[in-house]
């Protein structure tokens, strides 16, 4: 008998929908050939969910994530909610499904193959074969320390870590490490922010009591981020606090030339959370023109939390393999490529995927 993982989907606004299918298009193909299945529970999330049950992130939204194996989202917002405030705006959904789920620490891949180093800014020499992973803290900072006010005339925001919130996704950054090429690069403030002085002092003793067979160094987010459009190739992990993550993980994300490319996931409760980096686009919705490999490899990213390593593996053998071909979409189309639509694109790296995926091969 198969086993069955049970996938929430949040489609979103803008171009979710479109490529959210695509991974569910992919996922039912792989599940064909494994030996595991999926149950897909749709719900509402981001400007749909504020549409049509007036929360951007509704009770029974939660209820159906929560009781998920994970979670896949597409996309959220869009400028008809632009006037919206506080916790009515669409992506205030997105910090209180976070909360609710308990996922702590936000996965960002990046690599640049020699068939996208030209589609970067910065010179193909410089970007081809960066490998990058960037594990930012998620639900502690600024982002949510107390007290927090504006009154007219003076605005405040609080910074605030405990060792605890630290060493819990140091230890994530660290592990991903030994899995990859064993570097860590912990990037904080600390020559000037107390909060970065607790955090460079936690990293550093938890290095030395239990991963210092991990290559440790420690980066200031200014010179971070100037290094990562300088050598980027020099970062394995990048470990950081919310706020520089936020700002750090968007940097690299330039690197490739397309947001359209670049999966995340956000893990550390029972239920993963996992998301492409672009937003919904809504100029291009309903158009049949986005870019789904971001989502799919977000798929993939999904896949390898639950155990399915050989199926992840064979997405992203997938994905290489589709866009190593002449088949571009919009955002990454130029003279010389066939411009293909969001659904050619997913049949591209779906056939892909199949080449790389024996039954034999699965759990």
């Amino acid at each position: 008998m198969k086993k069955q993982y049970k996938i929430a989907l949040l489609p979103g606004d803008g171009i979710g929908p479109e490529v959210i299918a695509e991974s569910v298009a992919l996922l039912d193909a792989i599940a064909a050939q494994s030996n595991f299945k999926f149950k897909y529970t749709e719900a509402l999330a981001g400007g749909d969910g504020i549409d049509k049950a007036g929360d951007p992130m509704p009770p029974e939204t939660l209820k159906i994530c929560k009781s998920s194996d994970a979670v896949l989202l597409a996309a959220v917002g869009g400028p008809k909610w632009d006037d919206l405030t506080g916790a009515m705006r669409p992506e205030s959904g997105l910090l209180k499904i976070r909360k609710e789920l308990g996922v702590f620490a936000n996965l960002r891949p990046v690599s640049v193959s020699p068939s996208f180093a030209e589609s970067s800014p910065l010179r193909p020499a410089e970007v081809i074969g960066v490998d990058l992973l960037t594990v930012r803290e998620l639900t502690g900072g600024i982002y949510f320390g107390k007290p927090v006010g504006n009154d007219g005339k003076e605005a405040f925001n609080t910074m605030r870590y405990t060792v605890g919130e630290i060493e819990r996704v140091a230890k994530v950054a660290f592990e991903k490490a030994r899995k990859r090429r064993n570097k860590v690069t912990s990037v904080d403030k600390a020559n000037v922010l107390e909060v970065s002085r607790l955090w460079r002092d936690t990293v550093k003793r938890l290095h030395a009591e239990e991963y210092s067979d991990v290559e440790l160094n420690h980066m200031y987010v200014d010179n971070a981020a100037m290094q990562m459009v300088i050598r980027p190739r020099q970062f394995d992990v990048i470990l950081t606090e919310n706020l520089f993550g936020d700002i750090i993980s968007d940097v690299s994300a330039t690197l490739g030339g397309s947001l359209g490319l670049l999966p995340s996931a956000s893990i550390g409760g029972r239920v993963g959370l996992f998301e492409p980096v672009h937003g919904s686009a809504p100029d291009i919705a309903g158009q049949g023109k986005a870019n789904p490999t971001a989502m799919i490899l977000s798929t993939a990213m999904m896949l390898e939390e639950l155990g399915e390593l050989q199926a992840a593996t064979a997405i992203r053998h997938g994905v290489s393999a589709a866009m190593g071909g002449n088949a571009r979409t919009g955002d990454l189309w130029h003279e010389g490529y066939r411009r293909v639509s969001t659904s050619e694109m997913g049949k591209l790296i779906r056939e892909e995927t199949l080449n790389h995926l024996h039954p034999s091969d699965s759990k």
